[in-house]
């Protein structure tokens, strides 16, 4: 089946008690043994819950995984994954890269003795000598959070295996729509599933899908023991947010291209970050291994300072200041001051993330009514 008709059928058989379309939501906490010591399928909420269940088998095949696990919050799945290093070990990331994860790598994990390097992965022999005999996992975003810098999964990869290290990619800008990071080799996929996956704003959630059996059972391992488990009510809006997915973020990419294109012959921008224009670095990258759109995130520079910036993004009538992304609604935001402030001042700046960058998620609305929002904003 194709990728549209797998987000509305698999994981969303019909109740055959009822006939109900939609599987009921399962709120039970624990679940009835027919044995002592003899474990059903379901036997407590913490340890599996088949509304959450249901989630995953559709993340599962949407990524082309074997098995997925639903968690609370994105940074609740991205934390799972470093858990599975051990104290003097080491993690290579992009230094593209969320600033929730930032703080994580930096701020939380030093406590346990693991150990982190950011690096560009625009200079990919510079991020191979990053390696280490220590290090354990190499962690990537494509496009990167806030620059949109693109990544070439497919060299990462042969960068790993020469170094026997795993792979990690927090998948949530380009979605599974666009690129699919398990089929270029990629061993672990991650997405804040409250971005796009579920795509109204309205569920906290995040999602890690990989392709070996082995690997998923040492993450569910971790998964059960420390608890961070998605709730079934969200499990459930997570599902029905599935069933759009593709039809949504199609339409968002073509928005944002269209409003790349504005942004860029503007004389009041000084430059425009999105892969879908020509004169972005990654661009060839991008099209080779995303597909058919270059996502629905963008951001720009004005041409002004860090006040300057801050008045445009509080004068936006329908892009609405606040951070987060992925959702029908379109939102503007200044990094330097929301989404990466938990950065390091000075490692915020040595990474490019400026006081005059702005980055705006791009909804569902017309593209005519958000480029004149843009427009009278960057009039004031």
């Amino acid at each position: 089946m194709k990728f549209r008709t797998r987000a509305i059928h698999v994981g969303n058989q019909r109740d055959e008690q009822t006939g109900a379309v939609v599987p009921p939501i399962h709120v039970a906490s624990t679940f009835v043994q027919h044995h002592a010591g003899e474990w059903r399928e379901f036997d407590y909420a913490r340890s599996g819950n088949p509304t959450r269940k249901n989630l995953e088998l559709t993340l599962a095949s949407l990524e082309s995984g074997t098995a997925a696990l639903a968690f609370s919050s994105g940074m609740a799945a991205t934390h799972c994954v470093t858990m599975l290093l051990e104290s003097g070990d080491h993690i290579v990331a992009g230094s593209d890269i969320y600033g929730g994860t930032y703080r994580l790598l930096h701020k939380i994990l030093n406590r346990s003795g693991v150990l982190v390097s950011l690096t560009s992965t625009g200079d990919l022999a510079a991020f191979e000598r990053a390696i280490t005999p220590q290090t354990k996992l190499l962690w990537l975003e494509s496009p990167g959070n806030p620059l949109m810098s693109i990544t070439d999964l497919n060299a990462c990869v042969a960068i790993a295996k020469r170094h026997g290290v795993l792979t990690a990619i927090d998948n949530t800008f380009a979605t599974p729509v666009l690129t699919r990071p398990l089929e270029l080799g990629i061993d672990i996929v991650m997405h804040s599933a409250t971005k796009y996956l579920g795509g109204h704003s309205d569920a906290l959630g995040g999602a890690i899908v990989v392709a070996d059996k082995t690997l998923y059972d040492r993450l569910y391992f971790i998964q059960n023991a420390t608890g961070a488990v998605l709730g079934p009510f969200e499990s459930f809006l997570m599902s029905r947010g599935l069933k759009t997915l593709e039809l949504r973020v199609r339409e968002q990419c073509r928005t944002a291209q269209q409003l790349a294109k504005f942004l860029e012959a503007d004389s009041r921008i000084q430059r425009v970050l999105y892969p879908g224009l020509a004169s972005h670095p990654g661009h060839a990258i991008a099209a080779r291994q995303m597909d058919g759109g270059f996502g629905a995130m963008l951001s720009f520079e004005v041409v002004g300072d860090f006040e300057k910036t801050k008045r445009v993004v509080e004068s936006t009538k329908l892009f609405q200041l606040a951070v987060s992304l992925g959702a029908v609604e379109s939102l503007i935001e200044q990094p330097a001051a929301m989404s990466h402030a938990s950065y390091d001042a000075a490692d915020r700046l040595s990474h490019g993330i400026r006081d005059e960058l702005i980055r705006i998620s791009v909804g569902l609305e017309a593209f005519e009514d958000l480029r004149d929002d843009l427009d009278q904003a960057l009039n004031t």
